[in-house]
């Protein structure tokens, strides 16, 4: 890990740029903290400087509660390379929502899958690289989408103890199964007029996850329309289960 740069926001919380191998990321810590931090680590649909107004949001309210979050860049997002085969899929499947056509399996297993197969391993390596820095302790926690990448971790690393997972994107029917497999805490945000989510299949996932305690948290609107109510809700189950 290489930090690139560093900026002290207004409200105490360190940020940081870096880069793992190819794939760049930010740490932001809250400079008070006087023992190592837990960390939240922050899941996006890719776009790093798109994405960053509500990510740095984001990381600001965890800071306040003295946690430490993390994000990196999906592959094939922001200025990382792109597949030729990602962006057919991204494409079928906007021309298929655009004409308010039913979104065949075979398209989200060709956009999903081989998101999910590169960047959990990418996820899980800077999750080494962050919890050998000094500021970072345990426990861990996964925050955001895409919802498939966090089924993937919540079964494949041990070291995350719970997940709070927007159910904003589609999830290949063949992740089902690994949904069975989740037993970590989990809060699922919902948004019930979510055009670009098959709102049936998000609540059979629901009902599929294997976890002893979940909860659904749905709220009236569009995907963007998150109200604040909801991150706070959200920050008091990182609170209860991190702390």
């Amino acid at each position: 890990m290489r930090f690139t740069s560093e900026q002290r926001l207004d409200d105490g919380v360190l940020e940081r740029e870096f880069t793992l191998g190819e794939v760049p990321g930010i740490l932001w810590t809250p400079v008070s903290a006087s023992v190592p931090a837990p960390l939240i680590l922050l899941g996006h649909p890719g776009g790093l400087h798109r994405m960053y107004p509500r990510l740095v949001a984001r990381a600001r309210r965890s800071a306040a509660d003295g946690f430490a979050t993390a994000t990196i860049e999906l592959p094939g997002s922001g200025d990382r390379p792109r597949s030729d085969a990602a962006e057919q899929a991204r494409a079928d499947l906007r021309r298929a929502l655009e004409a308010g056509e039913p979104v065949d399996e075979e398209i989200v297993d060709r956009l999903v899958l081989p998101l999910v197969a590169k960047a959990v391993p990418e996820w899980r390596t800077t999750l080494d690289a962050l919890l050998s820095l000094p500021e970072i302790g345990g426990p861990v926690g996964y925050s955001g989408g895409v919802i498939a990448i966090g089924i993937r971790l919540a079964v494949v690393e041990p070291r995350i103890s719970a997940a709070g997972l927007f159910a904003g994107s589609f999830v290949p029917r063949t992740m089902f199964e690994e949904a069975r497999r989740v037993t970590i805490p989990l809060h699922v945000l919902l948004q019930w007029d979510d055009e670009g989510n098959d709102r049936q299949a998000a609540l059979d996932l629901f009902d599929a996850f294997g976890s002893k305690e979940k909860s659904l948290h749905a709220n009236m609107g569009g995907h963007t329309g998150v109200p604040q109510f909801a991150g706070d809700v959200v920050a008091g189950f990182f609170t209860r289960h991190l702390r």
